[in-house]
C-alpha cells in the first residue's frame, strides 16, 4: 500500500531513530527497532507476491512497483548510516539491480559495501561479489547500456578494487566495462570500426578486455574481441 506523506516522514525519521539507537545497542551489529521490523514485514509480504510470478520480466516489473515504498525507510537510514546489518538495504539494493533501476541502485551499493552489510541468506557470496557480478550481468545481456553501462560499471570497479573475490566475477567484471565502452550489448556485434567505436574508444576498451582474459582465460569469451580490436588499432599505428 502506498505511504502518504505524512506515513513517508514518520517512516523516515523513525528509520532514523532505529538506527542510531541499533548501532549502539544490538552488540551483533544488526539493525533493529520498530521501522526496521514494519519494513520487515512488509518485505515478507512482498517476497510472498513475487513467488506466484513466474515469468524474471514480470518479476522485474513487480520489484520495480514496489521499490519507492521502501524509500523513506531507506532515506532514514542514509540520514545516519549506521552500519549495521540490515536485510531491508541488502535485499533492496538486489531489487534494485533486477529491476534495471540502478539510480537507485547504486547510492544502496555505496552504503551496503563500505558497511559490510552481508546479501541475503539465500546468497552464497559476498556483497561485493553479489553487486559485481549482477552488474556485469546485466550489461553482458544488455539490460544496462549507453552512457549508464560506463558510469555504473566504472564505480562497481572502483568499489570492488581491494575485494577479494573469485578471478571469474572480476574477469566479469571487465568484459563488462570493455563492452560499456565499446557500446557492445550481445556476442553478435563484431564490427570494431562500427559507429562511435573510434580509436580512442577501443584504446580504453582493450585493457579491460585483456584483464578479463588474464583473470579467466578459458571463459572470459574476449579472446575474439581483442584480436579484433588490436587489429582496429595496429592498422593506424604509425
Amino acid at each position: 500500500m502506498r505511504q502518504t506523506p505524512a506515513q513517508a516522514h514518520y517512516m523516515r525519521a523513525m528509520a532514523a531513530l532505529a538506527a542510531s539507537a541499533g548501532s549502539a545497542a544490538d552488540a551483533y551489529g544488526q539493525t533493529i527497532g520498530t521501522a526496521y521490523e514494519l519494513q520487515l514485514v512488509q518485505l515478507h509480504q512482498h517476497r510472498i507476491a513475487l513467488k506466484d510470478i513466474k515469468a524474471n520480466e514480470r518479476k522485474a516489473e513487480a520489484k520495480r512497483a514496489m521499490l519507492p515504498e521502501y524509500d523513506a525507510y531507506l532515506s532514514g537510514v542514509f540520514d545516519t548510516k549506521p552500519g549495521t546489518q540490515d536485510e531491508v538495504v541488502a535485499t533492496i539494493l538486489i531489487w534494485a539491480i533486477d529491476a534495471g533501476d540502478y539510480a537507485r541502485a547504486m547510492p544502496l551499493a555505496e552504503y551496503a559495501l563500505a558497511s559490510g552489510i552481508n546479501p541475503p541468506d539465500n546468497y552464497n557470496r559476498d556483497m561485493a561479489s553479489v553487486v559485481a557480478e549482477e552488474i556485469a550481468e546485466a550489461v553482458l545481456a544488455g539490460r544496462l547500456k549507453d552512457q549508464d553501462a560506463i558510469a555504473v560499471t566504472q564505480r562497481v570497479l572502483e568499489l570492488t578494487a581491494e575485494t577479494d573475490m573469485h578471478d571469474q566475477i572480476k574477469a566479469k567484471l571487465n568484459k563488462a566495462a570493455g563492452w560499456a565502452l565499446l557500446g557492445k550489448t550481445n556476442s553478435q556485434d563484431i564490427a570494431m570500426d562500427a559507429k562511435g567505436r573510434t580509436l580512442q574508444v577501443c584504446g580504453a576498451a582493450l585493457p579491460y578486455l585483456q584483464r578479463a582474459m588474464e583473470l579467466d582465460p578459458l571463459r572470459a569469451g574476449v579472446k575474439k574481441d581483442i584480436e579484433r580490436l588490436e587489429a582496429r588499432l595496429k592498422k593506424v599505428a604509425p
